[in-house]
């Protein structure tokens, strides 16, 4: 068996680079962005006004006068307009573009108008106020969105605002999550006493969506000819292969002899942790890298969780994150000389501090009590028992 930091250190020097794919803006969002982004033009492009109101020149307001007739209305959209009547305003719209000769606007709600004549009723104004200028975002060919960046909402907008109606994007791996064993039925089936509906594929299956990848989805029996036959085809179509269940010792667990006839290099097999242990990694001739997760629910989860989303998220490109760390709330212990990784609920202290309280369960087969944690506290080897107060990584899974 190995340790939790070598396993992560055997899985990180297999990473990959899948290469970059072009796709619409509209589809973007959560993927790792493989160019830059700089502007076009300035930002704002032009003065553009940010209060529907008028807009006068400040030196007669400072002069004195309070009353100016309305000379025009500039809506958002339209060509930019010039105040041709010294001492008269223009009525401005939210977004258009700042009128030639004025400097200053003033909110509609600090004006009167009354027979085409604005009086000002607020007796200080700033020059200037109420516009945007032109340029004092960002000037023209300025870096906004560096590559490697993850997609949101708010790149999208930058991407639509300086012309971009597709970006270059990470490609995702192809992959396919597979389930083992007899015991196994479909979810929409009424299993038999003997029976449990297949959960883990599609546990696995929504983490990968997280990530933008789409699984594909297959089933091996519990028949090693069978199981080496489409393992073999399965290999040589996708380059991540996700395995659950039929790595431990069981009589029929065939996984690790099939993928050894197979010519599958063992990178490791069993990691000296809790839950997970028998964790199974290796790296086919063709470069596929194939996961081979604990059958069990949550040791399932937790593999994932760990290792192959560190794995993916390093491939993709994306900046290595600081771990969050959590204080537990309460006195654990755990004897087994192993990494433990203690499923906890998630709160806050007023001072902003994570707080990690364990939530009890019934082992590495309770796939309920997912539900009622946030995250794994990682405990480390080496001790028994973890204080009240004790501060540990946290790996959060929502």
């Amino acid at each position: 068996m190995i340790t939790v930091k070598e396993a992560l250190d055997i899985i990180n020097k297999q990473q990959k680079d899948f290469g970059t794919e072009l796709i619409p803006i509209a589809e973007s969002i959560g993927r790792i962005l493989k160019e830059d982004l700089s502007t076009d033009r300035q930002l704002p492009p032009y003065d553009r006004v940010t209060m529907d109101g008028i807009a006068i020149q400040y030196a007669h307001f400072a002069n004195g006068q309070r009353a100016f007739p309305v000379a025009g209305v500039a809506p958002a959209g339209a060509a930019q307009l010039t105040l041709e009547k010294d001492g008269h305003c223009l009525e401005v719209m939210t977004g258009s573009i700042m009128p030639n000769k004025v400097d200053t606007v003033i909110r509609y709600e600090d004006v009167v108008i009354e027979n085409d004549v604005a009086t000002i009723q607020v007796a200080t104004l700033k020059e200037g106020q109420n516009i945007h200028w032109k340029g004092s975002d960002r000037q023209k060919d300025t870096l906004v969105v560096p590559y490697g960046t993850v997609i949101s909402p708010a790149e999208v907008g930058v991407a639509a605002t300086v012309g971009k109606t597709h970006l270059k994007v990470a490609r995702l791996p192809t992959a396919i999550i597979i389930s083992t064993g007899d015991e196994l039925v479909e979810i929409e089936e009424t299993p038999l006493p003997h029976q449990i509906r297949k959960s883990n594929v599609h546990r696995l299956r929504a983490t990968l969506a997280k990530y933008k990848i789409i699984a594909d989805r297959h089933h091996l029996d519990d028949d090693m000819e069978l199981i080496k036959k489409d393992l073999a085809e399965i290999i040589n179509k996708y380059e991540v292969v996700i395995l659950s269940g039929g790595v431990s010792k069981g009589k029929f667990d065939f996984l690790p002899e099939a993928l050894a006839a197979l010519g599958v290099e063992k990178l490791f097999h069993k990691i000296k942790q809790r839950p997970g242990k028998p964790f199974w990694f290796g790296k086919a001739p063709n470069g596929t890298l194939v996961f081979a997760l604990p059958g069990n629910p949550v040791s399932s989860f937790l593999c994932t969780q760990r290792y192959f989303v560190t794995w993916l998220t390093t491939s993709l490109g994306l900046s290595k994150e600081t771990i969050p760390h959590g204080i537990l709330t309460r006195a654990t212990t755990f004897k087994p000389d192993l990494t433990y990784f203690l499923q906890v609920k998630v709160s806050y202290n007023k001072k902003g501090q994570i707080l990690a309280t364990p939530v009890d369960g019934n082992g590495s087969g309770d796939l309920a009590n997912l539900v009622d944690a946030d995250a794994f506290l990682q405990l480390p080897r080496g001790k028994d028992l973890f204080e009240k107060g004790e501060v540990f990584p946290l790996l959060f899974y929502r």
